[in-house]
């Protein structure tokens, strides 16, 4: 009787310790790089500069301390010149879960700024919600976007 007592509380302590979400805040910080996987820019008829574009994109996200997550999306935009708006959906993979957001932001001058609104999530983020944002970094690179993104996750554990 005592084994199986034993037997059971040590399964009790793995339940317990199993990754789960955690209630609470976590902040995310990492540079992002994204190019183009399946793009398309149409320019508007009579119109000198304007186009609208929209297509699946391909990330990987590179924390300070070695981690990385990879990032799938989808992005649409409306530019005259170079500047203008853009919107899509997002979802990060990370090691210990993912991340689905929908962002919003411009570009202007060549710099893009913009929010992300968290949807859900699964793993360590299992029904995330929380905001973000998106920032331009220097980028040294051609064919690629450089980018700082800053995830405010609030997980309700369980």
């Amino acid at each position: 009787m005592r084994k199986s007592l034993a037997v059971f509380l040590s399964g009790v302590a793995l339940v317990t310790a199993a990754p789960t979400a955690l209630a609470g805040e976590q902040v995310l910080e990492f540079k992002l790089v994204t190019k183009p996987i399946d793009y398309k820019v149409t320019e508007a008829a009579n119109i000198e500069g304007q186009s609208v574009a929209s297509g699946r994109l391909f990330g990987v996200a590179i924390f300070k301390d070695g981690r990385i997550g990879v990032k799938e999306f989808v992005n649409s935009s409306d530019l005259l010149k170079g500047s203008g708006s853009f919107y899509g959906y997002s979802t990060y993979a990370f090691e210990d879960g993912s991340i689905t957001a929908r962002y919003t932001g411009s570009v202007k001058d060549g710099r893009s700024t913009g929010e992300y609104t968290i949807l859900s999530g699964t793993g360590a983020y299992a029904n995330a919600t929380g905001t973000g944002t998106i920032e331009s970094a220097p980028n040294p690179f051609k064919g690629v976007n450089l980018l700082n993104i800053k995830l405010v996750v609030k997980t309700p554990g369980t």
